[in-house]
């Protein structure tokens, strides 16, 4: 159902966004690795080149597009050029995202405006300028990493501005769900049950002892898989959990995507 469809990617250099266009590559699709990393970080690896060749290498077609979302002329040209050169956009990945826990008291003016420019603002505007193509395609989706909305103080407490740039892209989904109804575009989004075992977790955020009680991005790609795969018509305007996901799909083994099979695992945030 895949077989020939285009994806547009955006953090896809390295972790979560990396696992879904491999996944994606892998049943057809042309993907466009959309991120700004060309040079790559020690602590967290991948670079949009380095994904591309992966792709291509096993013979699937990827274009590597290094692209700030902050920006929204660069954003537009990625568009133009993905459109330009795969003939078209069928599916929208918005992975891309900055992650700071800290209080309000820790929270300078700068970070703050990070987060939401590239979580809110890029995502919006990667969206808006995706949308004249999805338009086009037979079964168009969008599907956005985040998390589903509880209002519970507890989540806003420790880190209120990362919970509200998070927060706002799940609210768009929803949004998005109806207002590009009558275009047949469907809008979903979808976040871990579990931490996720990328570098910037094992390195940046938990170290080891996290990364050992986390899953493998492979779930969230295989999670995305069969969303992708669904009638835009029919799924849209979800948030949805990778464990129901791959329920509905008739995946009960889920040990296979432990870093530590059998072993304990961390939730992640959002998750109750």
């Amino acid at each position: 159902m895949l077989k020939g469809k285009v994806a547009f990617i955006t953090g896809a250099s390295r972790g979560i966004g990396e696992a879904i266009a491999l996944k994606l590559a892998a049943e057809g699709v042309s993907i466009a690795v959309v991120a700004k990393s060309i040079k790559e970080d020690p602590r967290l690896g991948g670079t949009i080149n380095s994904v591309a060749q992966k792709i291509n290498d096993s013979g699937g077609r990827a274009l590597a597009i290094q692209c700030d979302i902050r920006d929204e002329e660069q954003v537009i040209a990625a568009v133009q050029r993905t459109n330009t050169i795969f003939g078209g956009i069928d599916i929208l990945v918005n992975n891309a995202s900055a992650i700071m826990l800290t209080s309000t008291l820790q929270t300078e003016a700068k970070r703050f405006d990070l987060i939401h420019d590239i979580n809110v603002r890029g995502t919006f505007f990667v969206t808006k300028h995706c949308i004249p193509f999805l338009k086009k395609s037979s079964n168009p989706h969008i599907l956005t990493l985040s998390p589903p909305l509880d209002l519970n103080p507890k989540w806003l407490a420790p880190f209120a501005a990362y919970t509200l740039s998070k927060y706002n892209m799940s609210m768009l989904t929803l949004g998005w769900g109806l207002e590009l109804k009558p275009f047949g575009i469907a809008a979903n989004s979808l976040w871990p049950v579990t931490t996720i075992a990328t570098a910037a977790v094992k390195n940046l955020l938990g170290g080891e002892t996290m990364a050992n009680m986390s899953r493998k991005p492979e779930i969230l790609a295989d999670s995305a898989k069969w969303i992708l795969e669904q009638p835009a018509a029919e799924c849209s305007g979800n948030l949805f959990l990778d464990e129901d996901v791959l329920k509905k799909a008739g995946i009960t083994d889920l040990e296979q995507y432990a870093v530590t099979p059998g072993g304990p695992l961390q939730k992640d945030l959002y998750v109750s």
